[in-house]
């Protein structure tokens, strides 16, 4: 880890699925971490009691993302990494106003990453060539769209390409990249039949695991050459 240990890692979304499973593999590593969450789970304590600084943060709004951003300012003069995993998953519906499902997506997957990249730049800067990273959570259907969640898709692609802008304006002193998964975790109340039906949309036939992401996370930040790239941990699905 080197220098990472005097440098918190921020996560947002932090409080389950990856995003936990990140700030638990930081924290063994005696790596400190700060995290986001919007809704409070039992595991945001448990966080705490391992010393995780834990921030609620809403990021429905402007407001709310630069409140977060000068809470974490108020936790820490600098900065590791920014790991942006918070999302939302929102389809097209008749009973939602489509430019209300359009703006939730976009607040979300590129409001809130544009704002604290820029407001925490200064964070990560001055600590010497490639010594901070930037990873941005897109997705699979970047590159194949999606007929039933059309604005949550166009908003990763702008996440997608917000990767090469800030990698450009960041280098060579912050690394940006982008992990783009696809199924990697089932979620509990997901039943056999829908289990084996999105098994069989990839060649791999499994679901990748918290470990997949976690072992590419700590390529990127060990890397010193790597930045402005995508990585897709989809199992070979484009290839079905």
């Amino acid at each position: 880890m080197g220098n990472m240990l005097s440098r918190p890692v921020l996560i947002t979304g932090g409080g389950r699925r990856i995003g936990l499973a990140l700030a638990h593999h930081f924290l063994t590593q005696q790596q400190p971490v700060i995290l986001s969450y919007r809704t409070h789970y039992p595991a945001i304590d448990v966080m705490r009691r391992a010393g995780a600084v834990c921030i609620q943060a809403d990021f429905a709004h402007d407001e709310g993302i630069n409140a977060f951003a000068e809470a974490v300012k108020s936790h820490c003069t600098n900065l590791r990494a920014i790991i942006h995993n918070a999302s939302g998953w929102q389809a097209e519906s008749p009973s939602t106003p489509l430019s209300q499902v359009l703006n939730a997506m976009l607040q979300v997957h590129v409001h809130a990453p544009y704002l604290l990249n820029h407001a925490l730049e200064g964070l990560l800067r001055g600590h010497g060539h490639a010594a901070s990273d930037i990873i941005h959570f897109t997705d699979y259907v970047v590159e194949r769209g999606s007929d039933k969640h059309i604005a949550y898709a166009a908003s990763k692609a702008a996440l997608d390409n917000m990767t090469r802008s800030f990698a450009r304006k960041l280098a060579p002193e912050v690394k940006v990249n982008a992990i783009a998964p696809a199924l990697v975790l089932f979620n509990e109340d997901d039943d056999a039949e829908y289990r084996q039906k999105a098994l069989n949309k990839s060649l791999m036939k499994i679901a990748g695991g918290e470990k997949e992401i976690i072992d590419l996370v700590d390529y990127l930040l060990g890397s010193s050459y790597v930045t402005g790239r995508s990585f897709a941990v989809d199992g070979g699905r484009p290839l079905v």
